[in-house]
């Protein structure tokens, strides 16, 4: 029997240039929210269109442009559970490391329901996604790779972007960790996996692998 195709609908929010991603199987009625921002109305609106039921809300990390629509999704789908990386679980819940104080928002979300950490694989509306973990941009980042089909999919969060790649200028970055991750762990994927990224246009991990000028071929060490 042939495998679903998996069909993914990005929304953007202006406010960040942030993207957030629903993801469903082909003939599904149920999907996955990647990083809802402050798009989330969209994200509502766009989900009840197409008679979609959220089984997850993944995040990739915990900075305020990702899971600003965290709230939202619970009160509108109570049994949806929040997913992060176990290490970025605490941003969740304190406005100074999620980075909203910075901008007089003092956000917060409700408490993490599944914590993940690399190596996991976790499963929700049919879709089954491995974890990565890839520290640097914050300390407990993941991104949710899905193989089931090429080709391959990651969703990066702010980690590799189309020529560029995730800031370490925060409390928790480290940018020779990112580098080295980045390497080690994305760049031994299939060159023609997609990279869909927090922010900006989808990339692919051979056109990073070559042309980066951070982390790909001709960066200069």
């Amino acid at each position: 029997m042939p495998k679903k195709k998996l069909a993914i609908h990005t929304l953007v929010s202006p406010s960040f240039g942030q993207n957030a991603y629903v993801l469903s199987l082909e003939g599904s009625n149920e999907c996955v929210v990647v990083d809802p921002g402050f798009d989330a109305e969209e994200i509502e609106k766009h989900v009840i269109h197409r008679q979609l039921t959220p089984r997850a809300v993944l995040n990739t990390h915990g900075h305020i442009d990702h899971i600003a629509g965290n709230q939202w999704m619970k009160t509108c789908w109570a049994d949806c559970p929040i997913v992060i990386g176990k290490e970025d679980a605490p941003k969740l819940l304190d406005p100074s490391a999620n980075l909203s104080s910075q901008f007089g928002v003092g956000l917060t979300s409700p408490r993490a329901d599944i914590l993940v950490v690399h190596g996991d694989v976790y499963e929700a509306a049919g879709i089954k996604f491995h974890v990565i973990g890839i520290p640097g941009h914050s300390q407990g980042h993941v991104v949710y790779l899905w193989k089931e089909e090429d080709p391959w999919i990651v969703l990066g969060g702010d980690i590799l972007f189309q020529g560029g790649v995730g800031r370490t200028d925060f409390a928790d970055g480290n940018t020779r960790l990112l580098f080295t991750s980045i390497r080690d762990r994305l760049f031994t994927l299939p060159d023609d996996t997609v990279v869909l990224p927090g922010h900006g246009p989808s990339t692919t991990i051979g056109a990073e692998k070559r042309d980066n000028p951070f982390v790909g071929q001709r960066a200069v060490v």
